[in-house]
């Protein structure tokens, strides 16, 4: 018998066709991929497994079980973990666990041997809030609270998206874990080695499925989405004059207390240079980025972006630099074009220069057509290219992107990062975080941090040699698994 029945599933809204005609079924303890494109429907259809949005037409059952009409039935045999965090950020470890298992009408107690291979590994932070959690911790108690109430069908919609590739592993691991019980498994991901743990999967695009067989083969099938071709390495930086450092930081250290989440790194970036700043979630890198931008004050050391000075002139530096966070930064009640006008505006642009402009971003992204549509009816990846063509709207002379990429598929951030080579061919210094090792591949040089510190440095050929490793991600392993920090 099937876990999962789904027949000729269609949704719209509005004038937007999500899906259309969609039909799989998934084997009782199987583990099943459901993948495609931004924007392809994958997380309608996990909302209609778990009986959160109604279908238009069609029929879908979870158990033997309707999704229309026996809700209840249904939200007791799924646990779900949608794309973003969805728990309590303001409440402990602990509280938000006994909130979930109080929901589904049982105690920790009762459900604790479900998820004690998982819980126990962040059980002794149980006090801590969960606002306060690295990526990694975070998605454990996300599992936890989707197992508490023992369900026979997961939904993971993204789960590993903003996670480090050694915290990927795990968690991956534990999903296989919970396969060997008897769970059957529903996931989606952009990353191509969590595609490759499926047993099938199905492929989805504009709203329909398009294919569905073994990883490899689908993989195989359809690599001008999910393997495109590689973007030619071309350095950014001038051979022939001496290169000027745009960012130069000296023995930096952010302390809270007796703990320093960053700890004495020393390094330069130079101008026109993409600066890769890789590391395990915890490992500081953020905190080290909030205080090149200005948004926070080192505890001792110094620091100058852009010319200024890290403790004294931070003003100025967030007008010299852009600035993309993790989660997007725009206005999503806003339209395309309203979005870039407001931002050109706070960097102080002129009307006539704000119009040239825009119409420019709007030709190279290919948004003509799409200027006066609201920011937040558009896919993540076009999101996240119309938030980079902002940032660095204003010329700025350094843009700093955490993870800019997170959840977008493999052939939209390639087009991403075509735009960060436009732009550091400009002579942009682009400073990037990422969990995406293929993309280490495309910087000029990389940091890893470890433990607050800088544990190497150079350019991804120099630490592949250094470290005996193939590629980035065996080193970014390597190094990340030396961490002696538990706070992941």
């Amino acid at each position: 018998m099937n876990a999962i029945e789904v027949n000729g599933i269609s949704k719209h809204y509005g004038r937007v066709l999500a899906l259309s005609d969609v039909s799989f079924s998934v084997s009782k303890g199987e583990v099943f991929g459901l993948i495609g494109p931004d924007g392809a429907g994958k997380t309608s259809m996990f909302r209609m497994l778990c009986s959160l949005l109604l279908p238009d037409a069609g029929t879908a059952t979870v158990d033997s079980y309707d999704v229309v009409r026996q809700m209840r039935q249904v939200r007791s045999r799924v646990g779900y973990m949608p794309g973003k965090f969805s728990l309590y950020q303001d409440l402990t470890i602990e509280e938000n666990l006994h909130f979930f298992a109080t929901l589904f009408g049982t105690t920790v107690e009762e459900g604790y041997d479900s998820i004690k291979a998982i819980y126990s590994q962040i059980e002794r932070f149980r006090d801590r809030k969960a606002g306060a959690l690295s990526g990694g911790m975070k998605q454990k108690l996300a599992l936890s609270c989707a197992l508490v109430h023992q369900p026979s069908v997961l939904l993971l919609d993204e789960p590993t998206t903003g996670v480090d590739p050694v915290s990927r592993k795990e968690l991956w691991e534990m999903l296989l874990m919970l396969k060997e019980r008897g769970i059957t498994i529903v996931a989606s991901t952009p990353y191509l080695d969590e595609i490759r743990c499926c047993e099938r999967v199905a492929f989805l695009s504009q709203g329909r499925v398009q294919g569905i067989d073994t990883p490899d083969a689908i993989l195989d099938r359809f690599k001008d989405v999910f393997n495109p071709p590689g973007i030619e390495k071309v350095t950014t930086m001038s051979q022939h004059t001496e290169p000027e450092n745009v960012i130069e930081v000296e023995h930096l250290v952010k302390a809270f207390g007796t703990f320093h989440a960053v700890d004495d790194i020393t390094f330069t970036v130079r101008k026109g240079e993409i600066f890769g700043f890789l590391g395990a979630n915890g490992a500081g890198k953020t905190t080290a980025m909030h205080m090149l931008t200005g948004l926070n004050q080192p505890t001792s050391g110094t620091g100058r972006v852009v010319g200024y000075d890290i403790r004294t002139e931070y003003e100025q530096i967030k007008k010299h630099i852009g600035y993309m966070s993790q989660r997007f930064s725009l206005y999503e009640d806003l339209t395309v074009s309203e979005n870039i006008r407001l931002f050109a505006g706070i960097y102080g642009m002129q009307r006539e220069e704000i119009s040239r402009k825009t119409d420019e971003v709007l030709r190279q992204l290919k948004f003509e057509e799409h200027k006066d549509d609201l920011v937040g009816s558009l896919p993540l990846g076009w999101k996240q290219k119309l938030a980079f063509s902002v940032s660095i709207f204003h010329e700025p002379g350094v843009v700093f992107l955490d993870e800019p990429t997170g959840g977008v598929d493999p052939a939209t951030r390639r087009q991403f990062w075509e735009l960060i080579y436009e732009a550091a061919h400009r002579g942009i210094t682009v400073f990037v975080t990422t969990h995406y090792m293929d993309e280490a591949e495309y910087c000029d040089r990389i940091s890893i941090m470890v433990d607050g510190k800088i544990s190497a440095l150079g350019t991804p050929s120099e630490l592949k040699q250094r470290f005996h490793q193939p590629d980035m991600d065996h080193v970014f392993t390597y190094l990340a698994r030396q961490a002696t920090r538990s706070s992941d």
